[in-house]
């Protein structure tokens, strides 16, 4: 299905986060940033399917100092899309539903959503213990190996009877592009959807998707 073809009214719009909307991974940020032990090989045995995401996750925050304001200050480094809000404003009001998935550490997605009201389906941290928690955990995926399950919340969508949109540019986001309607891919997850002959529209920014999505219904 093109985008073009998707009725928003009956549309559920998914977005990745990192990289996605934000300008870089902010969990790369954190790391590169304030990492007190090695974290490099758990991402590389990750982007090599050696290990799920959950696995990959506890080892990096591990990695790091689980001091809530300055991981909190840090992640806000990193820069979120401008045309990210307008985007989610104009899919509101077109009848779409918008939730972000991500699987992160949660804490910087939950802080960057919070003023769009944006639904959020991500990993969390009991700053308490200083413990990540995965609440979303592969609820319907047999693999039971990712950080948060990203197949589940489309999954939902579908049978509610909505068209389903994902978002993504990741290694973590491929499971939910074999599953949704309507892709949009850019980076390591265009590369893998060429690949396996996954079809998708390719985007660089929110701009690009608004433009399939909202601008070509009237200029089109």
């Amino acid at each position: 299905m093109h985008p073009f073809e998707v009725d928003l009214a009956r549309a559920h719009v998914f977005f990745d986060w990192d990289g996605t909307v934000s300008s870089r991974d902010t969990c790369v940020h954190l790391l590169e940033r304030l990492a007190i032990a090695d974290w490099r090989d758990a991402e590389q045995r990750y982007e090599a399917g050696l290990i799920g995401s959950r696995e990959c996750l506890v080892e990096e925050w591990a990695a790091l100092p689980h001091d809530e304001a300055l991981l909190s200050s840090t992640a806000r480094e990193v820069e979120i899309d401008p045309d990210f809000a307008p985007l989610v404003d104009a899919l509101r009001s077109a009848g779409a539903l918008v939730t972000v998935v991500s699987d992160g550490f949660g804490f910087h997605v939950e802080q960057a959503c919070a003023p769009l009201g944006i639904e959020v389906v991500t990993n969390a941290v009991d700053w308490s213990i200083g413990e990540l928690t995965f609440p979303n955990a592969d609820r319907c995926c047999a693999c039971s190996t990712c950080g948060t399950c990203k197949q589940a919340p489309i999954r939902d969508a579908r049978a509610s009877g909505r068209t389903t949109v994902f978002v993504g540019d990741g290694t973590s986001d491929r499971k939910a592009a074999l599953l949704a309607d309507v892709l949009f891919a850019k980076d390591n997850l265009a590369r893998w959807c060429d690949a396996n002959d996954v079809e998708f529209t390719i985007f660089r920014t929110m701009q690009d998707v608004t433009d399939e999505l909202i601008d070509e219904r009237y200029h089109g």
